[in-house]
């Protein structure tokens, strides 16, 4: 059998290639596999160092690089060294599971990580694991959230009392690593654009010159809570300017496959903790000088579980099969245009701050439409987001008769059953089509590709759901303590 690799892999179809053949044709197919395979030798012949940059509660389509109104110079100049992705997404709109996600290459149900706060499964492997077996150091700076530690040994730097990455640890990891001749994976965990929003210049930002979105209530509250958190963004892209320029200055920029990720949306309703498309988007932009065409753009869909895969791949490492990702390479060298059919995504409410005691939230989307299920619609759905100031302001207006106020109110906190979404057309996912028979054909599909990837994973539904707080070591720990009525511990 071949092996994982990239040039095993190659080696293995241009195998069958040959094979089946006319003789005639055996010697340009076998000089064309040649070239091919020197080229890749010659890409991957100096193990790249990684510097992977994780946002914090950032929407993707709020930063000046996607045509928001943040200002971000050093992503757009990033952007047009490498590749910048218009459908990444991640697999749950709350900061622990996709952290989880994105370290292990596995989806929250399988790896255990899926209400936040949470813990995988002592069986899971990180990239730290792959990445330290084939001579890598793995370096995480900044915001953790993740357990526990032996799933996840990296070499932990101290954050700074804001919270955010060291970049003097960056330049330490720069300097061991010429001295060393050793490559390196450095995560660096931004706290930023996560609320309070108290960073950065509010003032860049005048709030009654800004659009807002249409999920949200016009007000001056919202104004002046958006216009913080548009300067917190641009917080984010300095810290992504420090980094980046520290690799100039080590000069290592050639060397360094630079991957920038926005994590899911903010914490304004409508994003963060929804399944909906500002909630599991991402912004995604990878540099690679060499392998990247620079200013390159792809509509390519790709999730967050495909990143671990894509790190080994460019570093020449196996990726095992337990991983429920896969390498995107192809389409970062330009070998291909296309990745996945379909990405998948989920909440759980239960044990999140004020949230519902249970809300379970799954979903598929493909090129166009996203498909929603909710597992418990007479539930009503809360979370931090409601008990917000801003909400409240928002919840007094719809009860004084405001209509845009009423909507996005009963919205938020009232599922259906079902939900479908043209992305395309309907970019904020506001007018549900479930009920189209011009697209009884797509809501089938869609149903039926997230029936199979619940069952792939394990997810029982809401049984899943009711179980989350196992996963969340806090959680258990005070529901376990906290005494019934009849004097026994809840179990």
């Amino acid at each position: 059998m071949c092996s994982r690799p990239i040039v095993a892999r190659f080696c293995c179809f241009a195998s069958f290639l040959l094979a089946a053949a006319p003789a005639a044709m055996k010697h340009v197919i076998l000089a064309s596999c040649l070239a091919a395979l020197g080229h890749r030798a010659s890409v991957g012949a100096d193990r790249p160092n990684v510097l992977l940059i994780i946002a914090d509660d950032c929407t993707s389509r709020d930063l000046g690089v996607y045509g928001g109104q943040a200002k971000t110079s050093h992503l757009e100049r990033l952007a047009g060294e490498g590749m910048t992705f218009t459908r990444c997404f991640q697999a749950a709109p709350m900061c622990s599971p996709t952290r989880h996600c994105l370290y292990t290459g596995l989806y929250p149900v399988k790896s255990g990580a899926y209400p936040n706060h949470t813990k995988a499964h002592p069986w899971v492997k990180s990239i730290a694991h792959y990445l330290q077996a084939a001579g890598y150091r793995t370096c995480l700076s900044g915001k953790r959230h993740i357990l526990p530690e032996a799933v996840f040994p990296f070499e932990y730097s101290e954050r700074r009392a804001n919270g955010d990455p060291d970049p003097r640890a960056f330049a330490a990891t720069l300097r061991r690593s010429a001295e060393t001749k050793t490559p390196f994976l450095f995560i660096a965990a931004s706290h930023e654009p996560h609320a309070p929003w108290n960073k950065g210049d509010a003032s860049a930002y005048p709030p009654a010159s800004l659009v807002l979105p249409p999920v949200l209530v016009d007000t001056p509250d919202t104004r002046a809570a958006f216009s913080r958190y548009l300067a917190e963004v641009t917080c984010f892209d300095d810290q992504v300017g420090e980094f980046l320029a520290l690799l100039d200055e080590h000069d290592q920029r050639d060397s360094t496959l630079v991957i920038i990720l926005t994590e899911q949306g903010n914490s304004f309703p409508f994003a963060k903790w929804t399944c909906y498309d500002a909630g599991l988007a991402s912004g995604c932009i990878v540099r690679w000088p060499g392998t990247v065409r620079p200013g390159s753009r792809s509509d390519a869909l790709i999730e967050y579980v495909d990143v671990v895969p894509t790190i080994l791949d460019a570093a020449g490492v196996p990726a095992p099969d337990v991983l429920d990702g896969r390498s995107f390479l192809p389409v970062l060298t330009g070998a291909a245009t296309a990745h996945k059919t379909h990405v998948y995504g989920l909440q759980t409410t239960r044990g999140i701050t004020h949230g519902s005691d249970h809300f379970g939230i799954r979903s598929v989307r493909d090129a166009r439409y996203r498909y929603i299920r909710n597992l418990t619609p007479d539930a009503i759905f809360r979370n931090t987001a409601t008990e917000d100031t801003t909400f409240k302001t928002w919840e007094r207006m719809a009860a004084a008769g405001d209509s845009h106020a009423q909507r996005l109110v009963h919205d938020y906190q009232h599922r259906p059953a079902e939900e479908l979404y043209d992305c395309e057309a309907d970019p904020w996912n506001r007018a549900n089509l479930i009920g189209e028979k011009s697209l009884a054909a797509v809501r089938k599909e869609l149903r039926s590709r997230l029936d199979s990837w619940m069952k792939e994973q394990g997810d029982e539904g809401q049984a899943t759901e009711m179980r989350a707080l196992e996963r969340m070591p806090k959680k258990s720990a005070r529901q376990n303590s906290k005494p019934k009525r009849d004097g026994k511990a809840t179990p």
